[in-house]
């Protein structure tokens, strides 16, 4: 195992939990199709004072069978999910019954969600109007505690390194794939388990509704929403997980562990300005310092996975900014047409899904962009069909709430030396 600081990080597992399938061939078979997870929620329909009837959910959904009562009785929807995309990329990293890892203390957790699982707040609820505790149970607050998924998963599998939860909103999973990337690259750890869900909630939607930041195309799912587009009227909220196995290079090697791809860089930093206003300097400076961080200029990047959330200010700004990073025509797509916003999922599901796209050398093009708005970045984006490239280095970045800037840089795995 390499002693030189700082050591280098490969990913040697992933999976995920979508509103298009959880892995890789059915989310590409139907992104193949036309087809994206954004769909009119109809039982929304008179029971909740929302201006939008949209989300993009995860569809029949359920860990019975695969794990008992006892197991998942402290997990609310979001834990669940966090737990079934991190089964499935421990078995795909060939660590799922490695106790020695897993339980020997230098593999830790670094995973996030907005929020956690939103039901169990009105038992407490109750309690604040009634005074009654009826609708609190021993496990009340282990289910909606904003921790709840990175916990839970280190409890299931008995770890014993250090836990770093991510409740960063909207970058909750790209930061948690960030913190994982330096606890190797700086000796604390030797494996991470990094990522982040989120579970669809109502609540959820109805923070950005207030903002009158929600499409409100409810009679046309298919067709919304529409990043960095003219016509865009707003986001969807999603929901999923999320999870990459990251790991230091050596041990990996020495293991023979199959290597998917490289965290060459990343950055987070803070607008300091306003609490919903992104601030495009201030992007810039996240996107410039993983570039730094990996040794890179902007012309080692061969593609950009925006965040590309639909809003009006949020696609400016993002755009705006990664035009002044790289001063050229950099391509550029987003997944949010297709998944929606799953606000602290979307980093994780974006970085797993750009590491596929990048090995198979092809990457889809934003759902529903037709006529980019002119006043966004002059940038290459991809329309219309998927684009065949080969591509070395791509950047994903995510931004939230707070004025949290994220920026991850993936490298191939066919250029690791």
């Amino acid at each position: 195992m390499s002693l030189h600081f700082p050591r280098r990080v490969v990913v040697t597992g992933m999976s995920g939990v979508t509103a298009l399938g959880n892995d890789w061939h059915s989310i590409r078979t139907r992104m193949n199709d036309g087809e994206t997870g954004i769909c009119r929620m109809e039982d929304w329909d008179g029971k909740y004072d929302l201006r939008t009837r949209l989300a993009a959910p995860v569809r029949d959904f359920s860990l019975a069978g695969k794990f008992g009562r006892k197991q998942l009785r402290s997990m609310g929807r979001v834990a669940q999910m966090a737990l079934a995309a991190t089964e499935n990329a421990l078995m795909d990293a060939g660590l799922r019954d490695d106790k020695a890892i897993l339980q020997g203390g230098r593999l830790g957790i670094s995973y996030g969600s907005s929020f956690g699982s939103t039901p169990p707040v009105l038992g407490f609820t109750q309690l604040f109007e009634t005074g009654s505790s009826n609708g609190i149970t021993a496990t009340s607050y282990i289910q909606m505690m904003s921790h709840t998924a990175a916990v839970n998963i280190g409890v299931l599998y008995g770890i014993c390194g250090r836990v770093i939860p991510t409740s960063t909103a909207c970058t909750s999973g790209s930061m948690g794939i960030g913190y994982a990337y330096e606890a190797i690259k700086y000796g604390m750890q030797d494996v991470m388990i990094a990522g982040g869900a989120e579970e669809l909630c109502p609540t959820m939607v109805a923070v950005f509704d207030t903002l009158f930041a929600t499409s409100t195309n409810n009679d046309d799912a298919s067709n919304t929403p529409r990043p960095y587009d003219a016509r865009r009227d707003g986001l969807v909220i999603g929901e999923g997980a999320g999870t990459l196995i990251l790991e230091e290079y050596e041990h990996a090697r020495a293991r023979g562990a199959t290597i998917y791809a490289e965290i060459a860089g990343f950055a987070s930093n803070s607008d300091g300005t306003h609490i919903t206003q992104p601030a495009a300097d201030k992007m810039q400076v996240a996107l410039q310092g993983a570039l730094d961080d990996a040794g890179l200029t902007a012309r080692d990047i061969d593609l950009v996975n925006g965040h590309g959330t639909a809003t009006d200010h949020g696609d400016l700004a993002e755009t705006l900014a990664t035009q002044a990073v790289f001063n050229r025509k950099v391509p550029l797509h987003t997944l949010k047409g297709h998944f929606g916003h799953s606000l602290g999922a979307c980093g994780a599901i974006e970085a797993w899904l750009g590491i596929e796209m990048m090995r198979e050398g092809r990457f889809v093009a934003t759902a529903n962009l037709e006529q980019v708005d002119p006043q966004c970045g002059k940038l290459d984006y991809i329309t219309g069909s998927a684009r065949h490239m080969d591509a070395t280095h791509i950047m994903s970045n995510n931004f939230a709430f707070g004025g949290i800037n994220t920026s991850l840089i993936l490298r191939n795995a066919n250029a690791i030396a």
